[in-house]
């Protein structure tokens, strides 16, 4: 059995509890929906013992940044925010930081850990982003580094950067899917009743698809289905079939219990899968249309203009992520 993918998460005084934990859960909840042990998640720290974090809640290490080693497979640099409201940079961090990448498959900052990064000349020539209150700094004190305040995560090569707080959900999930694969990374999603693998463009662009449960479970195993398979056929009909109700009925039950027409959220799950197609890969656009059900990509299109208010082509341009 080949071992584990290790990640190692960077600990220090007052960085923020959610940078760690967050990614740190995550991994777990990926290692439970697999065989083995996949991921072998360890805090480093300065010294051994305990670290207080930025809410007060001490966490254990596993290693001091001595012990580390050269054994690493995903380098996670959380951040921390000093009194003064800016971005914490400790040199000797600095420096541990520059000698661990070296060894690194990747490496990834949450929130503020961006200024870590670049401080360690990890950023020079790429395009990074940062918690939004920092993105001007970051962009002063670094003008070697392309700051995109938008995105909740960019990749750039084997360096990744993820915007404040709960994005660093979104970014650990964004590299299980690297590792794993897009259907590990979905059942975690669920797991964590998050936003359904919410792409690495505008926060605000993002579809809710995995909702709060509902009273119905059958309703909820229909909607993982219908987003594990938008190029299905996803007619009213066939929905209603695999429920084994009339047309009318499922129609009326599936409103009454989630807000909203099953049309809409059929729509709202390929095109989804359609901005994650358009960030990640060069397929053109019928392609993109035809693998995530909206059949061409004059449809591909409309569904876009109507759901983001923008254009595929304009938004592959402004989120594909750099391999």
């Amino acid at each position: 059995m080949p071992a584990p993918h290790r990640v190692v998460i960077a600990v220090f005084p007052g960085v923020d509890l959610l940078d760690v934990t967050g990614p740190a859960e995550v991994f777990a909840l990926a290692s439970r929906e697999l065989p083995g042990t996949p991921y072998e998640v360890l805090l480093a720290g300065p010294d051994g013992g305990q670290v207080r974090t930025s809410a007060g809640v001490r966490v254990g290490v596993d290693l001091t940044f001595d012990q580390v080693g050269d054994r690493v497979d995903t380098l996670v640099v959380p951040g921390a925010l000093g009194p003064d409201g800016a971005p914490v940079i400790d040199p000797e961090l600095v420096g541990w930081i520059v000698g661990t990448a070296r060894h690194a498959r990747r490496v990834a900052s949450v929130c503020v850990g961006a200024h870590l990064l670049a401080a360690a000349g990890l950023l020079a020539g790429r395009t990074a982003t940062t918690h939004w209150a920092t993105a001007d700094r970051l962009a002063a004190d670094h003008p070697d580094v392309t700051v995109d305040p938008d995105p909740i995560y960019v990749r750039s090569g084997n360096v990744w950067t993820g915007a404040g707080i709960s994005a660093c959900m979104d970014l650990a999930l964004a590299l299980v899917a690297e590792d794993q694969g897009e259907r590990v990374a979905l059942a975690v999603a669920r797991q964590l009743v998050m936003y359904l693998k919410r792409p690495g463009g505008q926060s605000q662009f993002s579809v809710p698809l995995w909702q709060a449960p509902t009273e119905r479970r059958d309703i909820d195993e229909l909607r993982a289905w219908i987003i594990a398979n938008p190029a299905a056929d996803l007619s009213a009909a066939a929905l209603a079939e695999r429920l084994c109700l009339s047309e009318r009925h499922f129609a009326r039950i599936f409103r009454q219990e989630t807000g909203g027409t099953p049309a809409a959220f059929v729509e709202a799950a390929r095109v989804e899968e359609a901005r994650r197609l358009l960030e990640c890969t060069d397929d053109p656009l019928g392609r993109v249309a035809a693998a995530c059900g909206l059949g061409s990509a004059e449809t591909l299109h409309r569904a876009f203009r109507r759901r983001l208010g923008t254009t595929p082509a304009a938004y592959r341009r402004r989120f594909r992520t750099a391999a």
